[in-house]
């Protein structure tokens, strides 16, 4: 958690921890960050509070004096203060709920999607009220509001118990790439399997700091997940980040919610190897126009859908397991070949492994452009795959090093500005190429082995200084054997 130091993450912890055994593990951020969302705005209303209390007193109850600010309007009984004074009462659940209901009666646009399930039998009362007495922080000032201490106490939880069945949570450090890639400055931003949110997050960080404004992009997404779905607009919500995710949660395939929407910029990270996708109610559909993907995986109706979502100037950058840069299944190699033929593919980079939190599955991440001015008829390739730092024993990092020598390696190509070629990284392949590979994208192919420099030592002085050297550990190795006969014998058993 290179980013992420809170300085509080064991209390984190420790709110999780009291939900053990009470609920599934599953269910622990929806019980959270519902809690977490509430106390943010209850944060920023007490502390917006305290200023109208200070300059216009009798005002502190006028609910324009909080919008004029961006600060949602807390109804008495929601305010943390009132919350913790009940934790004890066997009532808590309800009186979360009923919150809850107050918030969203008085901000229109958080209707329906607050979670309203906190009453419900199966969650403990006692330790739903142990949770609350454990949120002592505050993730609403100002201050907290600077340092994004919600936005990153969201990463803690969704990092933490953010998976479900070929769905992973999207590491800061692919979003952060994919989004420095692209460089969404001012447009239309859609991901079609949204998340929480992640990758609108990303974008309107990157817009503020390159000097923009976060109004020159506008927000289209669409999450199948229903809590997911609330969880998105919450999150958004909070930061003041305006965004269209259709009326409700929703299948992207069989029940598109954006059908007209012709985006500038696409980043996403579809769920992996989809088997069942509902490809039997989508025959015919306009955005198969590459060839109809096959009803066993969703990969490439992901990128078909997609390509077909782009407007003429836009890019698309997404993850996908790297067996689509391969896969011969017929249905599949014929999509590809066509959206390489017609210049589509922009870039491939293979991704370092174990980059997702508890999966190790290899990924790479794909950039299709409907501008190639000038290089439709090549792809550049990087591979990234030795990039990286172990921060756990099972997760890798990328330094912003890293990041950057990536992104800037695709600008440089990208505007004809110094690039070139580097056996073992990047090389810019010609279509002719491609085809000679038989349409396969997976970056080792093309950009060779990296140079070693030679250290002047000829090879046979550096095998016989490697043989003197297993010998000697041979020697050694024998002495420890006999040793260890030596013990085993003195405590009465013999090899």
């Amino acid at each position: 958690m290179a980013d992420l130091q809170l300085g509080f993450e064991d209390k984190l912890w420790q709110m999780a921890d009291k939900l053990r055994g009470n609920i599934e593990s599953s269910e622990y951020k929806h019980v959270i960050l519902g809690l977490v969302f509430l106390k943010y705005i209850s944060d920023s209303f007490t502390e917006r509070y305290e200023e109208i209390k200070a300059n216009y007193p009798g005002m502190e109850e006028d609910r324009d004096a909080y919008e004029s600010e961006n600060v949602f309007f807390v109804p008495k009984d929601a305010r943390w203060e009132y919350i913790k004074s009940q934790a004890k009462q066997s009532t808590i659940g309800q009186i979360i709920d009923n919150a809850m209901v107050q918030i969203e009666k008085e901000n229109a646009s958080l209707k329906g999607v607050l979670p309203k399930n906190y009453a419900r039998p199966e969650l403990d009362k006692t330790r739903l009220g142990e949770l609350i007495d454990l949120f002592s922080f505050n993730v609403g000032s100002k201050e907290a509001r600077a340092k994004d201490v919600l936005g990153r106490v969201y990463e803690y939880f969704l990092k933490k118990f953010g998976t479900t069945e070929g769905e992973f949570y999207t590491p800061p450090a692919i979003v952060k790439l994919l989004v420095n890639m692209i460089e969404p400055y001012n447009g239309r931003v859609y991901d079609p399997c949204c998340g929480s949110g992640g990758m609108f997050v990303q974008s309107a960080k990157f817009v503020e700091e390159h000097a923009g404004k976060i109004g020159n992009i506008s927000i289209y997404g669409q999450e199948y997940v229903a809590t997911t779905w609330r969880l998105a607009k919450m999150n958004l919500a909070i930061r003041g980040i305006d965004a269209n995710l259709g009326e409700r949660d929703g299948d992207t395939f069989t029940n598109d919610q954006h059908k007209t929407l012709r985006a500038d910029y696409i980043l996403a990270n579809p769920p992996f190897n989809i088997k069942d996708w509902g490809q039997q109610h989508l025959i015919g559909d306009s955005r198969w126009q590459w060839g109809t993907p096959p009803a066993t995986n969703a990969n490439y109706a992901w990128i078909s859908h997609m390509i077909s979502k782009l407007s003429p100037r836009g890019i698309a950058g997404f993850v996908l397991a790297n067996g689509s840069l391969s896969t011969s299944r017929s249905e599949e190699y014929e999509i590809r070949k066509k959206i390489l033929e017609e210049g589509l593919v922009d870039c491939i980079v293979a991704m370092p492994s174990q980059l997702f939190y508890d999966v190790s599955i290899p990924v790479s991440l794909w950039f299709v452009s409907k501008n190639k001015n000038g290089r439709k008829d090549k792809v550049l390739f990087i591979d990234a795959r030795k990039m990286g730092y172990m921060e756990t024993r099972k997760h890798r990092e990328l330094t912003d090093e890293e990041s950057e020598k990536i992104y800037s390696t695709y600008h440089a190509w990208r505007d004809d500005k110094d690039y070139q070629d580097i056996d073992g990284f990047c090389k810019s392949a010609t279509l002719e190429e491609i085809r000679s590979h038989d349409y396969v994208l997976t970056p080792g192919r093309y950009v060779g082995i990296e140079e070693v420099e030679d250290d002047g030592i000829p090879f046979e002085e550096k095998m016989e200084k490697l043989t003197l050297e297993l010998s000697e550990l041979f020697e050694e190795s024998k002495s420890l054997e006999e040793k260890i006969k030596e013990n085993l014998r003195g405590i009465g058993y013999e090899l």
